[in-house]
């Protein structure tokens, strides 16, 4: 079995600073909040990935960074520039890319891409979620695929089942 946890940056700030470039955007305030949040809620609910893969632009990196900070120890990590900007295509060559070893692989990306490729390998698993994930995956939007596969390289589109769907919205009325 295979988890895949996908993770868009959280709410980051309107436009690059003046002669600034999209990948330096930092997180808006709301957007640290969203994703100290969200780590605290990965680590609650023993969603530890075995590795994670980071776009390299600064409020990707600044999401994954507040959010590691809830685990006791962060969880092996590589920064990827092909994850900025990534089509499907690109992110599924990733997946496939991923050592055997690893049972458990969180992405934390943008869009389209992430919310592209989770409803290409999403077939089943709560109907209400997968109806609000085809609508929107929102900054801080965390989909937890799951695979009946011995390996990375057999990942195919519509061979994921999705176990949650989580949004800050969901985070905020969340009782547990």
């Amino acid at each position: 079995m295979r988890r895949l946890l996908l993770l868009r940056h959280a709410k980051a700030e309107r436009a690059a600073p003046a002669g600034g470039r999209d990948r330096d955007r930092l997180l808006a305030p709301i957007g640290r909040d969203d994703a100290s949040r969200l780590g605290t809620y990965l680590v609650r609910h023993d969603f530890r990935p075995d590795l994670v893969v980071v776009s390299t632009a600064a409020r990707t990196r600044e999401t994954w960074d507040l959010a590691a900070a809830a685990f006791p120890a962060a969880p092996p990590t590589i920064y990827d520039d092909r994850v900025y900007d990534a089509s499907p295509e690109t992110l599924l060559g990733i997946f496939h890319e991923t050592d055997k070893q690893v049972g458990t692989l969180l992405v934390v990306g943008h869009n389209p891409g992430l919310h592209e490729v989770a409803t290409l390998l999403i077939a089943s698993g709560d109907l209400e979620a997968r109806q609000r994930i085809n609508e929107d995956f929102p900054t801080a939007g965390l989909a937890v695929v799951d695979f009946a596969l011995d390996g990375w390289s057999r990942l195919h589109p519509h061979a994921g089942r999705l176990e949650r769907f989580i949004s800050p919205r969901s985070l905020a009325t969340a009782t547990d």
